[in-house]
């Protein structure tokens, strides 16, 4: 069978997580309209049977990025190391671009030096010869040494007759193996993508198990989905200054037949960087809470059929996204680790010193 690793890579809001998506049946990453929702790399994986004539059998795990933009907060560049970690192993990149956004890739002229002041870093005169994001995008792909398909989303919502001068147009900027429309909303044009995809990966074996579909820990989902309906549900201030911790995540215990579905209960604790953030969230007389907590309820009984006791407070933490540990301590696999400790710690009896 093909299996292989494929890195999914766009500006903010071009429509990543809803490819991923569309593409496993199932909701591995969350979706809004603001730019930025993708915080951290996910996997979501795609089990191919084999078609007679079209390809053999297959499992595509498809490594979603956040958003490539120029960093400013540490949190930002906590994200695009998350883009450099996914382009680090994969054996095939897809750069999605939005059909119906203006890509703006005219680089700027360098500067001309000037003789009386003193040479400009390296570094600083790099990068200012990026004229915008889409260039800063084209950048990295650079030193890529795997193909590289342009997927241009959206095409459900431009005329026919103006894709074609995009799709030559971009393609002039870089040696794309495949440039491939398509329509993740109407699933148009999905299939041919896969079988162009397993056309280039290598025969290996399976790296997850048949039926699994990402790679996520429950309780970051759990947050993810949390997160989402904040980005919903608040103005443009809020979400980006937003962060979720699951603090209670108590599985219900096999109980005896019964009609009503077992209970989940979920403490998380809302993090956000001003006491105005704070209010906003909260909303006269804890309303705009309850909309949250509501809204994340229902995707989250969805996620693990159980009914769900949601708990969620809001907590001050001023400039938190400039603090590397506070942002360290959200990736999940660091919390994986924390949690496995605590687990440690627990089960290991103490040990009474005698003379």
């Amino acid at each position: 069978m093909k299996s292989g690793f494929v890195a999914i890579l766009g500006r903010p809001n071009v429509g990543k997580s809803t490819l991923l998506n569309a593409l496993t049946g199932e909701k591995v990453a969350i979706v809004t309209a603001k730019p930025q929702t993708t915080r951290n790399r996910l996997a979501g994986v795609v089990e191919l049977p084999a078609r007679k004539g079209q390809h053999p059998a297959a499992q595509i795990v498809f490594v979603d990025t956040p958003g490539v933009h120029k960093p400013g907060t540490h949190l930002d560049r906590r994200m695009l190391q998350e883009v450099y970690e996914a382009l680090e192993s994969r054996d095939l990149v897809l750069v999605l671009m939005d059909a119906t956004r203006r890509i703006q890739l005219e680089e700027m002229e360098a500067p001309k030096p000037d003789a009386e002041a003193p040479a400009a870093p390296a570094e600083t005169a790099r990068k200012s010869v990026w004229a915008s994001e889409d260039e800063f995008l084209f950048s990295l792909l650079r030193n890529l040494d795997c193909p590289v398909f342009l997927v241009l989303t959206k095409i459900d919502l431009i005329r026919k007759d103006q894709l074609l001068p995009l799709m030559d147009s971009l393609s002039r900027r870089y040696n794309f193996a495949q440039v491939i429309p398509i329509s993740a909303r109407k699933r148009d044009g999905l299939d041919v993508l896969l079988r162009k995809i397993v056309d280039v990966l290598p025969t290996g074996e399976r790296y997850y198990p048949k039926d699994q579909y990402t790679d996520q820990p429950i309780r970051f989902m759990v947050a993810e989905l949390i997160r989402e309906s904040i980005l919903i549900e608040t103005g443009e201030e809020v979400p980006y200054a937003a962060a979720v911790v699951i603090e209670e995540f108590e599985e219900p215990a096999p109980a005896p037949k019964s009609k009503r579905l077992p209970l989940t209960r979920i403490s998380a604790a809302i993090y956000c960087e001003r006491d105005g953030q704070k209010a906003i969230l909260i909303g006269k007389g804890g309303s705009k809470l309850k909309e949250i907590g509501a809204g994340a309820r229902r995707k989250i009984e969805s996620l693990l059929g159980t009914r769900v006791f949601l708990k969620l407070h809001v907590i001050v933490q001023p400039g938190w996204r400039e603090s590397r540990g506070f942002v360290e301590s959200l990736d999940w696999r660091n919390q994986l680790e924390r949690l496995a400790q605590k687990q440690s710690n627990e089960e290991t009896p103490d040990i009474e010193e005698t003379e």
